[in-house]
């Protein structure tokens, strides 16, 4: 067992009342894909717990914005901090893949046949996972290549693994549009169990009802975040 202050569960950082989940803040944050500034100077302090809706055309650095809060766009300025860390040395990062779940836009299915079971494996908590992956539907399909699923197969179980990371103690969970490739009673299952978990959440979406579910909903354009309701 590893120090109290090296788990996702418990860093050191703003917790909110009666919810579980990390802070989150961003401080001056720009990104950039080479020369071109997809994310421009965002300021924004989400508490332990809160949900947030993010909104606005495609291209205007949404995507880009989590994936920067996750770690995996880490050439940044400013400053991004989870539960009170931040993301520059190696031992963070690890860190930081442990205390925040990710919902892909576009899930790869890999060049390898990672099986579905497997990626449920993937969550920390097999098993969490996979009782919810059977409660949305897809849980006999563990045996098949991710490959095989249909896009709204696929994104059921990305949900699944999501809830398995929460299980496992992360405290932060980031989708990209969770709900996108589900029909209209899936969309309005997966907001349901995103939004019921004891999670800071951050999702892109351009679903109306899943904003609605939130606390907070921001706008991003051109790289600016601004809050809408």
């Amino acid at each position: 067992m590893g120090r109290s202050e090296d788990r996702p569960g418990a860093p050191e950082g703003r917790q909110g009342s009666g919810s579980g989940g990390l802070d989150v803040r961003l401080r001056g944050v720009v990104c950039r894909h080479g020369r071109l500034e997809a994310v421009r100077g965002v300021e924004l302090e989400v508490a332990a717990g809160e949900r947030i809706a993010l909104t606005g055309t495609n291209g205007s650095g949404k995507t880009t914005l989590l994936r920067a809060v996750l770690g995996l766009h880490r050439r940044f300025e400013g400053e991004i901090l989870v539960g009170g860390r931040g993301c520059r040395s190696a031992a963070e990062w690890a860190w930081r893949r442990r205390a925040c779940g990710w919902i892909p836009q576009r899930p790869a299915a890999g060049r390898f046949p990672l099986l579905a079971g497997e990626l449920l494996a993937s969550s920390g908590a097999p098993a969490e996972a996979a009782v919810a992956a059977g409660r949305l539907g897809v849980g006999g399909l563990a045996d098949r290549p991710v490959g095989s699923l249909s896009g709204g197969q696929l994104q059921r179980m990305h949900l699944a693994r999501a809830v398995g990371c929460v299980a496992a103690g992360a405290g932060v969970l980031l989708a990209d549009e969770p709900t996108a490739a589900l029909d209209f009673a899936g969309q309005e299952e997966a907001a349901e169990v995103l939004t019921s978990l004891p999670v800071t959440l951050l999702v892109v979406t351009h679903d109306r009802a899943m904003a609605a579910r939130c606390d907070r909903t921001l706008e991003m354009a051109a790289g600016r975040l601004r809050e809408v309701s």
